[in-house]
């Protein structure tokens, strides 16, 4: 049986199918992204260029990480270490620098998102494309296939000799179900979200967040426990170093996910109360394009076209039938009206104030 391409030509150019697994991967991410931010209440504008870095920062980390976990074999291949197109990216050395570099970009763009609440709208974006990505990654990559099988599931891989573990298939399903818990989690959150106690104003009051980390919290303890599994099952060699690391790295994470739900826990019963969490952000109004093209409604400065006329108060507007007649609330009142017309006329002033 023939393993699974890993390239085709067009023409003279070879185009590797890893790399257009990964291109479409975060192309997803960043669209979902969007998604959830302007869902959320945030603006999503300045997201395209917030990837742009924490790609170059991804695939950097990841390849950096990998090379350090695999030195023997990059010190005799030298020409090796920039060969991504056929793999070899390590996930955690991709988070060790795009997580940086996200929160700086995240701060500067858009300060009104606090880095653990935008933390916590992306651990599901984050679960999304690593389970999307596997399937068009790893799965489509040179030696991208676990230890050695003879089960009827087993699939060749380049660059492997005999039946393989389909890993990547396996690790796809996983993150796809971490996905979904993590979806369960935000819809228990909103369907728990309560009135807040008190409400300035005549304005109704707007729903409270719950404490932020919480999704983040419970993604870090399955994603760090599925990458110990998988690699202490499915994948590790005894003794090398890149499987140890990543194994460590796992827990590591699993452990850290596991303090900061323990560190939620008064947050959440406060919140529950309504006795404390920040309101929910007023979404951007949707802007109407004819508006902004013709200068109908409302313009860029916030005056009001000619003929329109303004209901909000203490607003003046011109009518066509005024002749160029200012009319006040005042006019409303004919006790009001009356001194300041006669006044008005005394002066040969043709308006009304």
């Amino acid at each position: 049986m023939r393993p699974i391409p890993v390239a085709f030509h067009i023409w003279f150019l070879e185009v590797h199918t890893y790399g257009i697994g990964l291109a479409l991967t975060f192309w997803f991410g960043l669209r979902y992204t969007e998604r959830r931010l302007r869902k959320a209440g945030y603006p999503w504008h300045w997201v395209t260029g917030m990837f742009v870095w924490v790609i170059v920062a991804a695939i950097v980390g990841a390849r950096a990480l990998h090379v350090v976990s695999n030195l023997s074999f990059y010190t005799h291949n030298p020409g090796q270490i920039i060969a991504i197109w056929q793999g070899g990216l390590s996930s955690f050395g991709g988070l060790l620098f795009a997580v940086p570099v996200a929160i700086v970009s995240s701060r500067r763009r858009c300060p009104q998102l606090a880095t653990l609440r935008f933390a916590d709208l992306m651990a599901p974006v984050l679960m999304a494309c690593w389970g999307i990505g596997r399937l068009l990654g790893p799965q489509l990559m040179v030696a991208g296939g676990g230890h050695p099988t003879n089960q009827w599931f087993g699939m060749y891989y380049a660059g492997q000799v005999g039946k393989r573990l389909p890993v990547p298939i396996f690790q796809s399903i996983e993150d796809l179900t971490i996905f979904g818990i993590l979806l369960l989690v935000e819809r228990w959150l909103r369907s728990t979200a309560p009135v807040p106690v008190e409400a300035t104003g005549a304005e109704a009051p707007r729903r409270l967040l719950p404490p932020s980390g919480i999704v983040l919290g419970v993604g870090m303890v399955l994603w760090g426990i599925e990458r110990f599994l998988d690699e202490h099952l499915w994948l590790g060699e005894d003794g090398h170093l890149g499987s140890l690391l990543v194994q460590g790295a796992g827990i590591a994470l699993a452990v850290a996910g596991l303090v900061l739900l323990i560190s939620r826990i008064g947050p959440l019963q406060r919140w529950r109360r309504g006795e404390e969490g920040d309101p929910a952000p007023t979404p951007e109004p949707a802007a109407d394009d004819g508006a902004k093209e013709d200068g109908a409604g409302s313009g860029r400065d916030g005056s009001t076209a000619e003929g329109q006329v303004d209901d909000s108060p203490g607003t003046v507007a011109e009518t066509p039938g005024m002749s160029g007649a200012r009319v006040d609330e005042t006019a409303a009142d004919p006790g009001v009206a009356a001194p300041v017309a006669s006044t008005t006329a005394g002066s040969g002033s043709s308006e009304i104030e």
